[in-house]
C-alpha cells in the first residue's frame, strides 16, 4: 500500500489558542487555560469526559463563541465546520446541498457545480447527486456533509463527532474515507470524538481533556502514515497506543 507521511507542522500555525478559558453567563467555567496549536498537514483529535467542553472548544476555534480570557488566532482563508448532525436541507438535492457553498461564494453554476460534482465524487457517492436528504442513509447524508465541508477548499476543517450517532460498522468506514482525504487534501483538521480507537485511528496528535473545567492533560502523537488501512486497528502498536490514551483519560475524568 502507498502511503502518504503527512506534512510536517507549517511555520504558520493555522489555529492556535493560547490560555483560553470559557466562562457562561450561568457562571460554569466549561474551559481554563487551555493552550493548542493546529498546522497544516496536522490532524488533531480531542477526546475527553462527557462536559469537559469538547464542543465549546470547537465553537470558539470557529469563531461561533467568544472566549472569556485568553487568545486565539485563526491563519485560515476558509474554515469548515462538520456538525453532529448533517444539517442538510431538505428541499434540496446531494448535488445542491453540496453547490450551496459556492452559491453562497458568488461562483458561477458551472463551476460550482463542477466543484460539487467532484466533492461527491471524492467521498464516494457518484450516482447519487439527485437524491434528497430523507432518500439516503445515515452514513451517505454524513457523506454529503463532508463533501459540503470539502468543497470549501478549507484551510481548516473543524468536526464535532460527526460519526456519533452512526452504527459501528458506518463509523468504521468512513473513518477510513476521512483519513484518506486528510491524506489528499492536508488540510488543518480538528476533531472531537468520545472515542479513543477513532482519534488514534484518524489523529497525527491526540489531545486528552480532563474533567469541567477542561484543561489539556495530554498530547499524545500517533506515527503512523496515510492512508491508514483499517486492519491497523488490530495492530499491538495500535492497541498499545489506544491504552495509552485510555490511561491518560482515566487520570483525569
Amino acid at each position: 500500500m502507498t502511503t502518504t507521511t503527512p506534512r510536517p507542522p507549517s511555520l504558520t500555525r493555522t489555529l492556535v489558542l493560547d490560555d483560553v478559558t470559557k466562562q457562561f453567563d450561568t457562571g460554569t467555567v466549561a474551559l481554563e487555560d487551555v493552550t493548542l496549536q493546529v498546522a497544516a498537514g496536522e490532524f488533531v483529535s480531542v477526546v475527553g469526559p462527557s462536559g469537559c467542553g469538547k464542543s465549546t472548544l470547537l465553537r470558539l476555534a470557529s469563531g461561533l463563541d467568544d472566549v472569556t480570557a485568553g487568545g486565539i488566532e485563526v491563519n485560515a482563508h476558509s474554515t469548515s465546520y462538520v456538525f453532529q448532525e448533517p444539517t442538510l436541507l431538505e428541499w434540496r438535492s446531494a448535488l445542491r446541498n453540496v453547490e450551496i457553498v459556492g452559491e453562497l461564494r458568488g461562483r458561477g453554476k458551472a463551476d460550482r457545480r463542477r466543484a460539487a460534482r467532484e466533492a461527491l465524487d471524492l467521498v464516494g457517492l457518484t450516482g447519487f447527486e439527485k437524491q434528497h436528504p430523507r432518500q439516503l442513509s445515515g452514513g451517505m447524508r454524513m457523506r454529503v456533509s463532508i463533501a459540503r465541508a470539502l468543497v470549501a477548499e478549507p484551510d481548516l476543517a473543524l468536526f464535532d463527532e460527526p460519526f456519533g450517532a452512526l452504527d459501528e460498522i458506518t463509523r468504521l468506514h468512513l473513518q477510513t474515507e476521512l483519513q484518506r482525504l486528510f491524506a489528499l487534501k492536508q488540510f488543518a483538521g480538528l476533531f472531537i470524538t468520545h472515542s479513543v480507537s477513532e482519534a488514534v485511528y484518524l489523529s497525527t496528535r491526540v489531545i486528552v481533556m480532563s474533567g469541567r473545567p477542561g484543561r489539556v492533560v495530554a498530547d499524545i502523537p500517533v506515527p503512523w502514515s496515510y492512508p491508514r488501512p483499517p486492519e491497523l486497528r488490530f495492530d499491538p502498536e495500535f492497541a498499545a497506543l489506544t491504552g495509552e490514551v485510555s490511561a491518560a483519560l482515566g487520570e483525569h475524568s
